[in-house]
């Protein structure tokens, strides 16, 4: 028989000819080349269909590209962080031409940290941090561009009475952690002068700390809940239009194509839409990098130019999306027969099976509930993390799995009801696999959002508590540097004239050793002692560390319920003799400063302040014991202001305490950032799980036009039988209505159990907001309203008489 591809012998029944068409490599590369053409060629309508699989294939492809920059994001920020800090080395240098004194300044400005460093240079050619062209005098500054835009800001006086610098310079980019950092480098005064150190050069040199269980689950879960929901998006992106394919292919098998040609003109399709989606997805990518340096996301803010796609991950990305689009689209012509005279004909499809379906769901929860026994083993090595990201992965796949499932048993069971119900159901009796699919991307990326919303709900449901807990005992509590007593005299006579402040108090502290005893070292050099913590203050300060009764200057006190502290130091008793320079660390500097315990101490009841320091082992007044004998001592300052000015009256306090001495730390928790950050998550949760909701549902328009247009003759049948539009209108509501309806329960339950269960990992209790749940369900319901709507101007057209005319 001769076609219009060719001569095709007859005789054969299986769609294949029996000595088989030309083939070998031109062959393929000429169907490939013709299904290509035709995903550009088919008209306005073909556009669509192409158009909306890249876009869809470019959304996943843009989210696999950010997270294959996490790497070179995570690289150039700790490289920045590293490059311009020092936090003390092991051998403090000896002053010298190219040396520097060196102290921390960081402050807090309406819960926004400031990161500050103090520099004075002991020569000419002292080291220079990254981004900073020469170091800044006394009374001088240099800062970030951020930090300028907020000094010159209408409220932010007492910033800038706070750091009352001259601003000389901007600091550079590759001296900044991203834009939006808020920092500065001034001068060093006399003010800090107890809290610097000597350094000769920048860049830290640090142990990387092994990271919290809850960092590591929730990193986990942040890459399985982001790359699952974009590799099955991508699944059903490809298969955009598939039904209009099908068509096509049985128009081909009418001018003789036999199978394999149709498969591999299908595969050409599949790949110029993800060949665009590639192209889309750099696009987006590019686009959406740019807005990278305006989100700030737990302290963390990165340059856009950081966020560059690792090259071996992108080359995979590359190469495995083109190669998934074909594997997908191969897949779904496995259930097609295409038959010529413009049929598509399903072949008969055994039942689903359960079986296999619930195995991934139960597998995940399995291997999820494995790590419970011991949570801490979240942390222990790579193999619990992949079992913590395997049974997450497996417990979302096992959700799209079950969905097909579910609404076959579903549906099969539906009897009765009303004339539109009943064409609904009837037709997704018949036929329900365009919706499954749209409805599996929607269920896999909910049930994600929802299992991660859980998590950041209850973290920050913890962090809201403890603040609120910190807040009903308004009290900053303040620790730097001193040399004397004196000090610490003048910085609470100051901060009792500030506003807002009802009270201040403050002591010094330092540790001791017993005398004689040398402590052990550790394999790194360390060495470790038995210590007791003294504070000395005047006897009004002494009688808030404990119950002393009469009191003189001159007395000493043991306090005796020492077991609050990890390790009880037992050696402290009066008459016991003391090491005021205990050899502790890796360097011993100075001789011993022996000082004993009077026997006259009076053993007392230590009082433990909420949200304060112990008190202290030794309670000593300056008559007994000079602060001036301590080594490194601590000032540690407790100050009341008026809870119903609270605002004012913090950022006054923390310019005061600025203004006394630049190195003061605040070890309170007023502020608390994270309700303003976990907001930023949720609604950034949400926004992305109504955008997949509106991506797929134009998914279904055209499945829904489609299949519409393929029973044009069926409604122009219902249409001559006297059959209303509104009729009609209503079972194709139902018929989109009923897959999203139970993907969305799927999904939900799914969520709800995939949070708990990683909730329960970290030991966190469980928290679900209910608002958040209903309005990923109420977008889901606007997306079936909106779809059926679309869907009704292209079925008033074909429910027309003329529709049953034939040729």
């Amino acid at each position: 028989m001769t076609t219009l591809l060719g001569t095709r012998p007859t005789g054969s029944r299986s769609g294949r000819p029996p000595h088989g068409p030309p083939g070998g490599p031109a062959a393929w590369l000429r169907d490939l080349a013709m299904g290509a053409r035709f995903a550009v060629t088919g008209g306005r309508e073909g556009w669509f269909r192409t158009a909306l699989s890249a876009i869809g294939v470019g959304i996943g492809v843009a989210v696999l590209l950010l997270a294959c920059s996490a790497p070179t994001v995570l690289d150039a920020w700790h490289g920045r962080e590293k490059a311009r800090e020092n936090l003390g080395q092991l051998h403090e240098p000896r002053a010298s031409d190219r040396t520097v004194r060196y102290a921390q300044a960081d402050t807090t400005f309406h819960g926004e940290p400031v990161r500050g460093r103090l520099v004075r240079p002991d020569g000419a050619h002292p080291p220079v941090p990254p981004g900073i062209k020469r170091l800044p005098g006394p009374g001088e500054m240099v800062v970030s561009p951020a930090l300028r835009e907020l000094l010159a800001e209408p409220g932010s006086a007492q910033l800038r009475a706070r750091l009352d610098y001259k601003v000389v310079g901007t600091i550079g980019d590759n001296g900044l952690l991203g834009p939006r950092e808020l920092t500065f480098v001034a001068g060093l005064d006399d003010r800090s002068a107890g809290e610097a150190y000597r350094i000769s050069r920048f860049g830290k040199l640090f142990d990387p700390q092994p990271p919290s269980a809850r960092l590591v689950l929730l990193t986990v879960l942040a890459c399985v809940v982001l790359l699952m929901p974009v590799v099955v998006f991508i699944g059903t992106a490809v298969r955009f239009g598939g039904d209009r394919r099908e068509a096509r292919l049985a128009a081909l098998r009418l001018v003789g194509a036999d199978i394999p040609t149709t498969r591999r003109i299908a595969a050409g399709e599949a790949v110029v839409g993800a060949v665009l989606g590639l192209a889309a997805g750099l696009l987006f990518f590019l686009t959406g990098r740019q807005a990278v340096g305006a989100v700030t996301l737990w302290g963390v803010n990165v340059f856009p130019a950081d966020v560059v796609p690792s090259p071996g991950l992108a080359a995979l990305v590359a190469v495995l999306v083109p190669a998934a689009s074909v594997l997908v689209t191969l897949f779904a012509q496995r259930s097609v027969t295409a038959e010529p005279l413009g049929v598509v004909r399903n072949r008969p499809v055994a039942r689903r099976r359960l079986g296999w379906r619930l195995a991934l769901p139960l597998t995940g929860l399995t291997l999820l509930l494995s790590l419970a026994w011991d949570p801490q083993a979240v942390v222990d090595d790579w193999f619990h993390v992949v079992r913590l990201a395997l049974g997450a992965a497996l417990l979302l796949l096992g959700v799209t799995a079950l969905l097909p499932w579910l609404v076959e048993a579903v549906v099969a069971r539906l009897r009765g009801g009303p004339v539109p119900w009943q064409l609904a159901v009837r037709r997704l009796q018949l036929n329900s696999g365009a919706a499954q699919r749209a409805v599996g991307g929607i269920t896999v990326a909910v049930a994600g959002a929802i299992a991660i919303h859980m998590v950041f709900t209850t973290y920050q449901a913890g962090y809201a508590q403890a603040y609120e807990e910190s807040a009903r005992r308004p009290v900053i509590q303040l620790s730097g540097g001193t040399s004397d007593g004196q000090g610490t005299r003048d910085a609470l006579a100051t901060l009792r004239r500030a506003p807002g402040v009802t009270w201040a108090h403050g002591t010094v502290r330092a540790s001791a050793a017993p005398a004689g005893d040398r402590g052990t070292r550790d394999p790194d050099g360390y060495r470790s002692v038995r210590t007791a913590m003294v504070t000395v203050g005047d006897c009004a300060e002494l009688r808030r560390k404990a119950r002393i009764g009469s009191c003189r200057d001159g007395d000493v006190f043991v306090t005796e319920n020492r077991g609050d502290r990890a390790t009880d130091p037992a050696f402290v008793r009066p008459g016991v003799r003391l090491n005021l320079n205990p050899p502790e660390g890796y360097e011993v500097t100075g001789p011993p400063r022996p000082w004993t315990v009077p026997d006259s101490a009076r053993r007392v009841q230590g009082i433990r302040h909420p949200g304060e320091d112990l008190p202290g082992d030794v309670l000593a007044t300056p008559g007994a014991l000079s602060p001036a004998r301590l080594q490194d001592p601590t000032m540690e300052l407790v100050v009341g202001y008026d809870k119903a000015r609270e605002a004012e009256a913090v950022e006054r306090i923390r310019t005061v305490a600025f203004r006394v001495n630049p190195g003061l730390r605040e070890l309170s928790a007023i502020d608390n950032p994270h309700d303003r950050q976990y907001d930023g998550v949720r609604t950034a949760l949400f926004l992305g799980a109504v955008i997949v909701l509106l991506l797929i549902g134009a998914g279904l328009i055209v499945s829904t036009v489609e299949q519409l247009r393929e029973r044009r003759r069926l409604l122009s049948v219902l249409d001559a039988f006297g059959t209303r539009r509104a009729t009609v209108g209503w079972s194709l509501l139902w018929q989109t209505a009923i897959p999203v309806a139970l993907g969305l329960a799927l999904a939900v339950t799914a969520g709800i159990g995939l949070g708990t269960v990683l909730l329960t990992l970290s030991g966190a209790e469980v928290h679900l907001d209910g608002a958040v749940i209903a309005g990923i369900a109420g977008s889901a319901a606007g997306v079936v309203l909106l779809v059926t709507l679309l869907s009704l101007p292209p079925l008033w057209r074909m429910m027309r008489p003329d529709g049953l005319r034939t040729e």
